[in-house]
């Protein structure tokens, strides 16, 4: 029996994570869970899987939920050190970190000091801190699993590789619901059409990033430090039927891909069962009801996010937490409707152009980054209303 915790319980891929473990619960259960506010789905959560420990970042929704299990045995903890309680948990033998956000780097590092393997699916952990988060992993002897379905569907793809030695990594991606389209027809597209990904169901920061092209940039810097290859090294490939995940070529032309149904628990489970595969809740793929796989080239010109994503990691150090630091706000404004889908890569572009890297940033340099361009962007929001 493994124990899991459960970093963002309430979010896509916890909720998917939980889906996993009614699959198999011969298999897993649930030490913890954690939330921001959304104590509702929580407080079912906690009463279905009787975790140890509930931790909601929000306080005083901490207290409300505390309120409301107050006849189950279930301690309910609050704020960061409550995330970082759960990530140390003693019981717990896999932290998946399902939380969006910067807010998931210290409960990362703190479960990997405390010996936990980690499920990683908190994408800024290794885009602002992998210079930290790598050498920690292998410092303490974890295993650091991945949970996206590109990064997992490569992890599978290196298996056996011994010493062969990889030509590249050909990362997927499904294009996003405008793939295809002009600049010009991006600037008055809504926040739903943004929201209304074509093969993927997930969350709105990640679906709108997904649009931009900016998601994948991301996942070219996490596959960097994950894999330990040059970011020159990593193509990325538009498959717009999200059926191959992505793919690991060889020096010898052996290209070893992984597919699969577009659906997240398969990677999930994997990241929770390896390295076997077993049965999961997705439904299977149909060859036969296939009408066929295309593939294409990202258009740089119109969705920039990706060639803004190369730019911060060809200058390193810091830049490539004020891409995402500037793309949290530039991604939260477009769906406030207070910017233009195109106005993102402004604002990214912007907060790069005024940033000046530091080389090998701290944990607290890097949240020092994210408050200074937090900071600039609130004043501007502030004078313009």
């Amino acid at each position: 029996m493994k124990k899991i915790a459960v970093l963002g319980s309430t979010g896509s891929i916890g909720t998917q994570t939980l889906d996993v473990v009614r699959t198999h619960p011969e298999l897993f259960s649930v030490a913890a869970i954690s939330c921001d506010r959304n104590i509702e789905m929580a407080e079912r959560q906690a009463r279905e899987m009787k975790p140890a420990l509930c931790a909601v970042y929000d306080k005083e929704a901490a207290k409300v939920l505390a309120g409301r299990l107050a006849d189950t045995d279930i301690r309910v903890v609050s704020g960061m050190e409550g995330l970082i309680e759960l990530a140390e948990l003693p019981e717990a033998d896999i932290l998946v970190t399902a939380i969006v956000g910067m807010i998931g780097i210290r409960p990362t590092i703190a479960g990997i000091e405390a010996g936990k393997d980690i499920a990683l699916a908190n994408k800024e952990t290794l885009v602002t801190a992998g210079h930290i988060i790598m050498p920690l992993v292998k410092e303490k002897g974890v295993k650091l699993l991945p949970v996206d379905s590109e990064h997992s569907a490569i992890f599978q793809s290196l298996m056996g590789r011994h010493d062969s030695k990889i030509r590249r990594i050909l990362l997927t991606a499904s294009g996003g619901p405008f793939r295809g389209r002009s600049f010009e027809d991006l600037k008055n597209v809504t926040v739903r059409e943004a929201l209304a990904h074509p093969t993927w169901t997930m969350g709105p920061k990640i679906t709108v990033d997904s649009a931009t092209m900016v998601n994948k940039g991301l996942e070219v810097i996490e596959a960097k430090w994950l894999f330990d290859v040059p970011a020159d090294d990593i193509e990325v490939l538009i498959q717009p039927q999200s059926l191959i995940h992505s793919a690991v070529e060889y020096e010898d032309g052996s290209i070893i891909a992984q597919l699969g149904p577009s659906d997240m628990r398969i990677a999930i489970q994997y990241a929770l069962t390896y390295p076997t595969h077993l049965p999961s809740p997705a439904v299977p793929l149909d060859f036969t009801k296939l009408s066929g796989m295309t593939f294409g080239q990202p258009d740089n010109e119109v969705f920039r996010g990706l060639p803004l994503a190369r730019r911060a990691i060809a200058e390193g150090g810091s830049m490539p937490t004020a891409f995402n630091a500037a793309n949290e706000w530039a991604n939260a404004m477009f769906r406030r409707d207070e910017i233009h889908f195109t106005d993102i890569y402004d604002v990214i572009e912007e907060a790069m152009d005024r940033h000046t890297v530091i080389p090998e940033p701290s944990v607290d340099e890097i949240f020092a980054v994210q408050e200074e361009i937090d900071a600039y962007f609130g004043e501007k929001l502030l004078h313009k209303s």
